[in-house]
């Protein structure tokens, strides 16, 4: 175990190596400045203090090089556009409420979609498995920002029974959640009755019931635990999808999250929250990534021995 740990964080940093330097060499190839909306109203003297003050005009490679010795002490620069700022600061003050919603959407996804696949395949071919696979398929079909909005027509604007933006209780929390947990949802599901009826006809389970071992035994004691494999590596693309998925729910719902300073500082150009975030949403999810393994692993132990003689 430790062998194939260290090997996939060697892997980890190196893909964060790559992503730090793509990001660098983006924000410096693209056209335009951070200062562009402000050139009218300053003098060259002025922008060109501004240019010294960030680093702007020395060569890129000067740039690089500092850059990459910032991201290895996690220090993420001053913000261009919010004077006085640092991204750590503002990740430190977004971030936790980010998480909350992103965890509390991963518990949704998980939570309804195994529940959805279980009841899918243990009634197969009946009533819960259409109405099930129905709920899952929406679910897939119906984009998180046209969920967002038809959640807050309906529970906020027309029945008034929770907030559609905010986030200073416990009720503004359940639509986003909501909306960015329902489409993962419907992928769960589908993984875990599809793996769950094939688990169902193998040896070991028709040997459980043969033993006298009823159904509803057999799915939690036996076949579930193998029939969540499939589910436990979609959570590494589960991870980056509710990442990236908020930046859109968090605008629509107006959350004070990460996702949002992000958005804002493309629209800025703010170079340093775009490359501080970008770099700490890169190392979230490639951590994401080592707990999967890690998670794999412990499910079924012959992946570490597939893993150490890779």
């Amino acid at each position: 175990m430790t062998k194939f740990i260290i090997k996939r964080i060697g892997y980890m940093l190196l893909a964060l190596f790559l992503i730090v330097t793509i990001t660098f060499l983006m924000m410096r190839l693209a056209p335009g400045n951070p200062f562009a909306g402000e050139q009218q109203h300053m003098t060259p003297a002025i922008q060109q203090q501004l240019n010294e003050a960030y680093g702007l005009d020395d060569p890129w490679y000067v740039q690089y090089g500092n850059y990459i010795k910032d991201v290895s002490q996690f220090n993420f620069g001053e913000s261009m556009k919010y004077r006085g700022r640092s991204t750590n600061d503002m990740i430190a003050e977004s971030f936790p409420v980010s998480l909350a919603l992103g965890g509390q959407s991963l518990f949704i996804a998980i939570g309804l979609g195994v529940l959805l696949g279980v009841i899918s395949a243990m009634y197969h071919n009946r009533t819960g498995d259409y109405l099930a696979t129905i709920i899952a398929v929406l679910g897939i079909s119906v984009p998180s920002f046209i969920v967002a909005g038809l959640l807050q027509y309906v529970f906020g604007l027309k029945l008034h029974w929770l907030p559609i933006s905010g986030w200073t209780s416990w009720a503004n929390r359940i639509l986003p959640s909501l909306a960015l947990g329902l489409g993962y949802m419907g992928n769960i599901a589908k993984m875990t009755r599809s793996s769950l009826l094939e688990q169902n006809t193998s040896e070991y389970v028709k040997l459980a019931r043969a033993k006298g071992l009823k159904k509803w035994g057999v799915v939690f004691k036996h076949s579930l635990r193998n029939a969540l494999l499939p589910v436990i590596t979609y959570l590494g693309p589960l991870t980056a999808g509710i990442v990236t998925g908020s930046f859109v729910v968090e605008n629509i719902f107006a959350i004070p999250g990460l996702g949002r300073h992000f958005v804002t500082s493309i629209n800025n150009r703010d170079y340093t929250v775009i490359m501080g975030t970008t770099v700490f949403y890169a190392i979230l999810l490639l951590f994401a990534v080592l707990i999967v393994d890690i998670l794999y692993v412990l499910v079924d132990p012959r992946i570490q021995l597939e893993g150490a003689d890779d």
